[in-house]
């Protein structure tokens, strides 16, 4: 059978009948789970194990009242759209998306099945709710990010290279569809800094080193690395290849720790311990129409000075003071 009959024969389970997928008092729920990293990310499997030690606080274990199937497409947009189409056809009582390409593909199969997201950057913008408080139909979830926080990123590169004049960011467009609500924020941002913000798609691991080399043939560049699984997977790759084309870079999670100069995001885990509250609720009865996106309301800045040594950058000392984590 051909993948893409494959993809439509499961994802028309998304139209059968609701009576069909009903479940009876006292069943086990099934709860599916898209992850956007691979099995092997000990990222992916922290924030997995996270969703389910609180669900099993909430009364929920695998086995007994629950099922869970998660599928990990490890970046991949192909795979993306064959586990969502999986998941769809399983008739699960609720779906976690993480990601907003998992979330899109999701979407398309769907308008019934309650969708918890987390990892999603600017839920309104991107048109999976009508508005934070009161989603509407059959999302809601934990956002990650507002766009605007890729202002807050080039500031904090321009506070330590005043020099910089130019800014590269780098994602792979196929798993980041938000990508152009960054760069209009980074856009705008690079206006009144002085800097021009240009993109650096890359959708293989072989493209990489081409497109940092190219960036860094001309002086006064740094560059910036919105969260993404792609990003995530690849990251020891990116941070070396930066640090030897001298180029000062930033980006979320653990990327200052993986050799990167900043880190200024949030904490993901806890959005999934989050989404297992709301997976929970609904599980009981409760419609994630009823349930408002929720934002972060803490950011952590991580700045790797060892970095910034070997870049010959100096770290202000009212920066190293607001840091949340500073590595040597």
């Amino acid at each position: 059978m051909r993948r893409r009959d494959f993809i439509t024969l499961l994802g028309g389970a998304a139209a059968w009948p609701l009576a069909v997928r009903a479940q009876q008092p006292g069943a086990i729920k099934r709860v599916g789970v898209l992850m956007n990293a691979a099995a092997t990310s000990p990222g992916g499997q922290s924030a997995q194990a996270a969703f389910v030690e609180r669900l099993r606080q909430l009364g929920w274990s695998e086995g007994r009242n629950l099922r869970l199937e998660v599928r990990w497409n490890a970046g991949d947009a192909e795979l993306a759209k064959i586990f969502a189409a999986q998941l769809i056809g399983l008739m699960p009582d609720v779906i976690l998306a993480a990601s907003s390409t998992n979330l899109t593909l999701l979407r398309e199969m769907t308008s019934s099945v309650p969708i918890v997201f987390v990892n999603v950057t600017d839920p309104v913008e991107q048109g999976f709710v009508t508005s934070l408080t009161r989603p509407g139909e059959n999302i809601t979830g934990f956002s990650n990010y507002e766009s605007a926080i890729g202002g807050k990123w080039l500031a904090l590169l321009k506070t330590v290279a005043p020099s910089l004049a130019r800014v590269g960011v780098m994602i792979n467009p196929d798993t980041a569809p938000q990508l152009r609500f960054y760069m209009r924020a980074i856009e705008s941002a690079g206006t009144s800094l002085g800097v021009k913000a240009s993109t650096l798609p890359v959708r293989a691991e072989a493209e990489v080193e081409p497109a940092i080399a190219a960036f860094a043939a001309e002086p006064n560049g740094a560059l910036i690395f919105p969260g993404n699984s792609f990003i995530t997977q690849h990251m020891a790759l990116i941070t070396s290849l930066a640090a030897r084309h001298r180029l000062p870079s930033i980006g979320v999670a653990d990327f200052a720790k993986g050799g990167g100069l900043f880190s200024y995001g949030v904490d993901g885990i806890e959005d999934f311990r989050g989404a297992a509250g709301y997976v929970d609720r609904i599980l009981k009865g409760e419609k994630p129409a009823d349930l408002p996106v929720q934002f972060p309301t803490k950011f952590a800045l991580a700045i790797n000075l060892k970095t910034a040594k070997a870049l010959g950058l100096t770290v202000p000392d009212g920066l190293l003071l607001a840091a949340d984590e500073v590595i040597e």
